[in-house]
């Protein structure tokens, strides 16, 4: 009897116990505008993993960067465990885990258009720690405000609506 194969998805669980959101950035869609997201997997100590686990982890500062083919995650704040003699920088750049097309990807949009690279979510997904990035190009304070008006338009628009089924 042949193997048979099982799809990548079909490898790792869906939900597994402590499987979900860890940290979410809310400025990165105020700040930037998002393009292409990519989930990717980081390369964590073992005390990095239980802080995260506790879901005390910050990633409103957190940006990427490509150096020698490889992919950095810097300015994500992951704090220290406390109570322990060996632990870790709280602050550290820490090993994406890419395949190479997406790195080049990542690259080419960084040099060639100006764009930055920003995490937007972190969470676990079938047991392993993974942060979604997105290609971002910055907004100008003007675009800003327009994003502001057009949320208080719409949530205006909302409870207007909502007043008129009511009424």
């Amino acid at each position: 009897m042949g193997k048979h194969k099982r799809k990548k998805d079909e490898d790792v669980p869906i939900e597994k116990f402590g499987d979900g959101l860890v940290a979410k950035n809310r400025r990165a869609r105020f700040d930037y505008e998002l393009g292409d997201r990519i989930e990717a997997g980081l390369s964590l100590r073992g005390s990095e993993v239980k802080v995260l686990r506790e879901n005390k982890a910050d990633i409103s500062e957190a940006w990427c960067k490509v150096e020698r083919g490889e992919a950095f995650i810097c300015g994500m704040n992951i704090p220290e465990l406390q109570g322990t003699p060996w632990g870790h920088e709280a602050k550290r750049p820490r090993k994406l885990l890419l395949h190479q097309h997406e790195i080049a990807q990542l690259s080419r949009a960084i040099e060639r258009q100006g764009m930055t690279v920003v995490a937007t979510r972190l969470y676990f997904r079938g047991g392993h720690a993974k942060v979604e990035i997105a290609l971002a190009k910055g907004k100008k304070t003007i675009d800003k405000r327009q994003t502001v008006k057009a949320r208080e338009a719409d949530r205006e628009a909302r409870a207007a609506i909502e007043r008129h089924h009511r009424g």
